[in-house]
């Protein structure tokens, strides 16, 4: 499928057929410099390749949780090219995500090496210069509604994390160092000052 659209309109969200993972995985090998989600409801979002300081800010914060994951033992942690088709059918990929083992370990054993589906325990999206605060809520309000026990969308450039949980009103915290993990994470600790400064941490 040819996709041509300038950077200054992306984000960009689109019209899609319906596609097998197999299909979805191979239109994403087609155009390696953009990165793609699809709603529930089949729209197409597409977004542009990351931006330096967000790279940087990303990165830390899945080596924080990868190192945590690893010492607690209970789950895995995944990076933003991980994708996960949650139970009402869209294919999400978060910053950062962490899921019990015991959960992955109920699924196909051939299906670890492609798309799970279902939806991470701990979800962490961080907000870049292109992302609306409205549409990161929504999509937290996804996960929540998909099984998610906890999520956490980080916002660099005001310092603040919004804390989301299920059945409850989001939890804004600002001048912070750092948050802690609750419920499925409890013990994980992230340090925020190479989020609000990746080039001085």
């Amino acid at each position: 499928m040819d996709l041509v659209i300038d950077d200054a309109f992306l984000p960009a969200t689109l019209t899609a057929p319906p596609m097998t993972d197999e299909e979805f995985a191979a239109f994403c090998a087609e155009h390696p410099d953009l990165f793609f989600e699809m709603t529930a409801e089949g729209e197409l979002i597409v977004m542009p390749p990351t931006y330096f300081s967000t790279g940087v800010q990303n990165s830390g914060i899945t080596g924080d949780l990868l190192a945590w994951a690893r010492r607690d033992g209970r789950g895995v942690a995944s990076d933003s090219s991980t994708g996960f088709v949650l139970p009402n059918g869209a294919r999400r990929s978060p910053d950062a995500a962490w899921t019990l083992k015991s959960r992955i370990a109920q699924l196909d054993p051939d299906s670890r090496s492609r798309f799970l589906h279902l939806c991470p325990d701990f979800v962490i999206e961080l907000r870049s210069s292109s992302d609306r605060l409205r549409k990161l809520a929504e999509k937290m309000r996804e996960y929540l509604a998909n099984g998610a026990q906890l999520g956490w969308v980080i916002d660099p450039d005001h310092q603040s994390v919004t804390i989301y949980r299920p059945d409850t009103e989001p939890e804004t915290r600002t001048s912070i160092h750092s948050v802690a993990g609750e419920g499925p994470v409890n013990g994980f600790v992230l340090d925020l000052s190479f989020v609000w400064n990746p080039l001085d941490a």
